[in-house]
């Protein structure tokens, strides 16, 4: 074996791996290693489990010091052994003769792996696990970074679905209970006899201070349904943006490519836009006419009428009805809250968030900030939301065919009509729904701006 190493060129020692202790190193084992990806593709992490780093430590033996190369090899990596592999030191030792000279390659130890894994074995070296790896920094100085959740345990369950309708039944139940008893104590409260004058004094409403020609024009009925028809829109459009994480589209104004938003927060200013110029129209026309006596009011007595004719509906003695003449004076609150207090609110709050905001005004940006107008503009919304369903519960329960006749037929007689040119405004609304999307609105939306994906 001596004269067959002799013969090899003397570059031949660095063909042995530098993860392989040599004859006159020991092998010590510490720590352990941290697994990673697997190898190939459905395979286990790699290294295997169990597996710990081996440092090859010199023993300062004699054969050390008569091979130059033992010592070079004090410095290397530990090299990463599987569990089931033979110690690499004890082989070297027992094939290697300690007169071997400096150029004798040692066999490759037999670690009971695959060829493919040995070799990665062998070329892969670990330091300690205990020192950080060097990486260029990536995080910086700034805002915290977003929290993840951790997942949920196995153990945590979500709850059966039974037990949700039963909670839900309850909570209606709860809320049915609470409205017998507030129908229960008004009527009671009602039959005493100071309440009885007092309803007396108070039906529900006053005359106006003006006299107004009685009934509806055709322009109060289209400025209603318009009114309907965006609100529903707009409503939806507001939404979609609150719940919308990733927009599918994006729109931007031309000559400004710094005022590019979703597509969906353009519609819904779009519609905003509309809604104000049909709101505008609205109230000149209600001012020209001398129709807004109706829904203004005019005297203080308005504050107590409106008390009678709230204690009136949830007594379910309802006030007698009026409409095409006058409206009782909760109405009026209500219609007046609705037109000249909650529009004004969320057309000022819309625009406050809305890019068309002047960046430069500074000093009105401070005296209007956008945290006020984003903790208004949600509930004036809901208010909306809560007046369109009362408004609609008191139609239909309140002589539903005369009143849609009023608001669709211009007509105080009890008849179909109304009732049918309603249904088809809820036709049109619905298609306006389906409609609401990227594939529709992007082409309309082209006419003003760019629209593109990303």
């Amino acid at each position: 074996m001596s004269g067959s190493s002799t013969g090899e060129p003397a570059t031949s020692a660095s063909v042995a791996s530098a993860a392989e202790p040599t004859a006159g190193q020991a092998v010590e084992q510490t720590g352990s290693v941290r697994r990673g990806l697997p190898r190939v593709a459905g395979g286990d992490p790699w290294p295997p489990a169990g597996t710990v780093p081996q440092v090859a430590v010199s023993t300062g033996s004699a054969t050390a010091a008569e091979t130059p190369t033992a010592t070079a090899t004090e410095d290397v990596a530990p090299a990463v052994v599987a569990p089931s592999a033979e110690p690499a030191a004890a082989e070297v030792a027992a094939s290697a003769p300690s007169t071997a000279p400096s150029t004798a390659v040692a066999p490759a130890p037999s670690t009971g792996l695959a060829p493919a894994a040995e070799q990665a074995s062998a070329s892969f070296a670990l330091g300690d696990p205990s020192i950080p790896l060097p990486a260029p920094r990536t995080v910086w100085n700034g805002s915290a970074p977003r929290r993840i959740t951790a997942a949920a345990p196995a153990s945590a369950r979500p709850r059966p679905p039974w037990t949700q309708a039963i909670a839900g039944l309850l909570g209606a139940a709860a809320l049915g209970i609470l409205a017998a008893s507030a129908v229960a104590f008004v009527r009671a409260l009602l039959s005493f006899p100071f309440m009885q004058d007092f309803l007396a004094a108070f039906p529900g409403e006053y005359a106006p201070a003006v006299a107004v020609e009685p009934g509806f024009a055709p322009w109060v009925n289209w400025a209603h349904f318009f009114n309907v028809f965006l609100m529903v829109l707009i409503i939806r459009s507001g939404l979609r943006i609150r719940s919308e994480k990733r927009p599918t589209a994006f729109w931007t104004p031309r000559g400004d490519p710094k005022g590019k938003v979703s597509l969906t927060i353009w519609f819904h200013q779009a519609l905003d836009i509309l809604w104000l110029v049909n709101g505008v129209i609205f109230v000149v026309l209600l001012f020209v006419t001398g129709h807004w006596v109706r829904i203004v009011p005019t005297s203080w007595e308005v504050i107590p009428n409106a008390l009678s004719a709230a204690l009136q509906y949830i007594s379910f003695d309802w006030p007698t009805e009026h409409g095409w003449v006058n409206y009782n004076s909760l109405q009026q609150l209500a219609y007046f809250v609705t037109v000249f207090i909650a529009a004004p609110l969320a057309a000022a709050t819309g625009f406050r968030m809305s890019g068309m905001w002047p960046k430069k005004a500074e000093r009105l940006s401070k005296a209007y900030p956008i945290e006020w107008a984003r903790a208004l503009h949600f509930p004036v919304m809901i208010y909306f939301v809560v007046f369109i369903i009362g408004h609609v519960a008191l139609v239909f329960l309140t002589g539903f065919l005369r009143n849609l006749n009023h608001m669709y037929a211009s007509s105080d007689a009890v008849g179909w009509t109304g009732f049918w040119v309603f249904v088809a405004s809820l036709v049109v609304i619905a298609l306006g729904w389906v409609a609401a999307r990227p594939l529709v609105i992007a082409p309309i939306a082209k006419l003003f701006g760019t629209v593109s994906g990303r």
